[in-house]
């Protein structure tokens, strides 16, 4: 009885830690600039995509801003680059802040900004 009982709990406290994929679209841009790329931050105009990829090698983290907020993004960091600045459809799993990239793919159509 107390395995049946210890098989249930731990069933459970799998099924709660495992976050199911889900999918937003956004901005790939980096943790220094977030939202928002001035041109102050580098001192000269620059697109959010070199501003994305100049802040990545200097050490930020790719992140996607989507609907005002900003997720911290793990996974496929060569894909993250090549999508530096784009607009994207992305896939992958919450938790907390931080979403793990399980799919990038780019939207048809979209107007990057600058």
């Amino acid at each position: 009885m107390r395995t049946v009982l210890m098989a249930g709990i731990a069933c459970l406290l799998l099924g709660t830690g495992a976050a199911a994929d889900a999918t937003w679209t956004g901005q790939i841009s980096d943790s220094m600039c977030g939202a928002k790329h001035t041109d102050a931050t580098h001192g000269k105009k620059m697109t959010d995509r070199d501003c994305a990829l100049a802040c990545a090698a200097k050490g930020a983290q790719f992140v996607l801003v989507s609907d005002g907020k900003v997720y911290k993004l793990t996974n496929h960091d060569a894909e993250l680059r090549a999508h530096a600045g784009h607009t994207v459809k992305l896939t992958g799993a919450l938790t907390g802040e931080s979403i793990r990239v399980a799919k990038i793919e780019m939207v048809a159509g979209a107007n990057d900004r600058r």
